[in-house]
């Protein structure tokens, strides 16, 4: 039996099963049939599609709002992106640049970068801003998941 890990659609916020071991191969969202990305991957979303996403996954969701020209935000990127590959299937994972989509940094009040935001069924659970050492961070995301 194929191992499958559960992913968001990025278009229409559907759950889908992922078959692992489909490496190059395109896999479709059974709802909307939009492409869905690979299990661990840190997703960059355009505004309009970042809120669908946020308002229609029914996994639980990390928002890293970060800014190019922020260094902290640079130390803590292989942080997430480790994270995220560690908990495939468990979490969503979305990166948000500030500078570009200062309309959705607004909607969350976000003041400061690098801020992370947890989202779970559109309503937030937690939120910290700042660098934190790896471990920190996998016990920050945890305890609000």
């Amino acid at each position: 039996m194929e191992e499958k890990v559960k992913v968001g659609c990025s278009n229409c916020g559907a759950t889908n099963n992922y078959p692992l071991g489909v490496s190059g191969k395109k896999v479709v969202c059974g709802r909307c049939k939009y492409s869905l990305p690979e299990p661990g991957s840190v997703l960059e979303l355009p505004a309009s599609q970042a809120s669908v996403f946020f308002q229609n996954s029914k996994l639980p969701i990390l928002v890293d709002f970060f800014s190019p020209t922020c260094g902290p935000c640079h130390m803590m990127h292989p942080v997430v992106d480790s994270f995220a590959k560690r908990r495939a299937g468990e979490i969503m994972v979305v990166r948000i640049n500030v500078d570009e989509n200062p309309q959705v940094a607004s909607e969350f009040k976000v003041q400061g970068v690098p801020t992370f935001v947890i989202l779970h069924k559109g309503y937030e659970r937690g939120r910290t801003s700042g660098a934190l050492p790896e471990a920190d961070f996998a016990l920050w995301v945890a305890s609000k998941i």
